[in-house]
């Protein structure tokens, strides 16, 4: 019997899109009630490497998105916006917002979408990635666009950050989604004078089995851990919940610090997982991050070890990657850095 031959077609999604001439970026801006991520500036910056247009997208409710367009007109970068504005996205999900972003894309000349890898975000793009029949790249730390061959080379870490992994998305990919790891790119700066087009888009109505309940965010007075420029971190060796907050919280106020913890300090108990840094917490690149009680998992470096100024115990394994040591008995020795700071 003669085997029968196999053909290969390419995706329907794929042949409405025309090769531009140049990339055309779709900018996800992720906001809370009207505040934008910090990570969005990030990806904004990315997303203007790629040497093409670049447009923003906000969704919300109406007050928010007014507040966020009238921030975002004046981002270095940007050069439209697109906005949706129903009480179906007041509070952000998935089910809701994955539809609108489809209606967009469809028939569009969009040939990058991107965001920052926030909660909402990884939850979207690859749904959407996946609807379209097309790949996605998470946390890029590094892009290249080659417009003669309309293709995109990417780098991102791999197995906890200890090997870089480079990855191309061909021309044959319509549309290459990716986010971006916002402590590898500058946050993109607000430029006077700016004036750039806003066109709304009608919200999509969809039923959604999922229901928004409540969200429950930590304050706190300090900087914020993901965009902090110092960061002082503590783990297990801290005994209590108690003890990391006497010995942690004094040192972190004296130098305008944020306040991080390992992943061992969270399981325990003595930090909220806001405060988590690592592979499975946030990841930071301050100019001094302070680890005390810290060993150095793989994990841990992951998400601290692109910090300018490390300070670590010499006797700890984080010692690797660190540029000065602290000796002594951390809990004798922060008290005085405190006084002294104070001083």
């Amino acid at each position: 019997m003669r085997p029968r031959p196999v053909c290969f077609a390419r995706p329907l999604f794929a042949r409405a899109y025309a090769s531009p001439s140049s990339p055309h970026a779709l900018l996800f801006l992720d906001h809370r009630k009207g505040v934008i991520d910090p990570g969005s500036l990030s990806a904004l910056t990315a997303a203007s490497q790629l040497g093409g247009q670049v447009t923003g997208l906000v969704v919300g409710a109406n007050d928010h998105v007014s507040s966020v367009l009238e921030k975002a007109k004046s981002l270095k970068g940007l050069t439209s916006l697109l906005h949706s504005t129903s009480d179906i996205y007041a509070e952000p999900l998935p089910e809701t917002i994955s539809p609108l972003l489809e209606k967009i894309l469809s028939g569009s000349e969009y040939t990058h979408v991107v965001s920052t890898p926030s909660s909402l975000a990884k939850s979207i793009l690859p749904r959407v990635a996946a609807k379209l029949d097309v790949p996605a790249v998470s946390e890029i730390t590094s892009l290249e666009h080659d417009s003669a061959s309309n293709s995109t080379t990417f780098t991102r870490p791999i197995y906890a950050g200890n090997a870089i992994a480079t990855v191309r998305l061909p021309s044959t990919v319509p549309v290459k989604f990716f986010t971006v790891r916002g402590t590898s790119f500058d946050a993109a700066p607000s430029e006077d004078g700016k004036d750039i087009p806003v066109q709304a888009v009608d919200p999509v109505e969809v039923s959604s089995p999922t229901q928004h309940v409540s969200t429950k965010i930590a304050k706190s007075d300090r900087p914020e851990l993901s965009v902090a420029s110092r960061v002082v971190s503590g783990g297990r060796p801290l005994k209590n919940a108690e003890t990391f907050a006497a010995i942690l919280y004094p040192l972190a106020d004296a130098l305008g610090a944020a306040v991080g913890a390992s992943r061992a300090a969270v399981d325990a108990g003595y930090a909220d997982n806001s405060l988590q840094v690592g592979q499975t917490g946030k990841a930071v690149a301050p100019e001094l991050y302070i680890a005390l009680g810290i060993s150095g998992a793989i994990q841990h470096l992951a998400g601290m070890k692109d910090s300018k100024l490390i300070v670590a115990d010499p006797d700890a394994p984080i010692f690797q990657v660190a540029d000065i040591g602290l000796v002594g008995d951390l809990f004798e020795v922060v008290p005085q850095m405190v006084e002294k700071l104070k001083q």
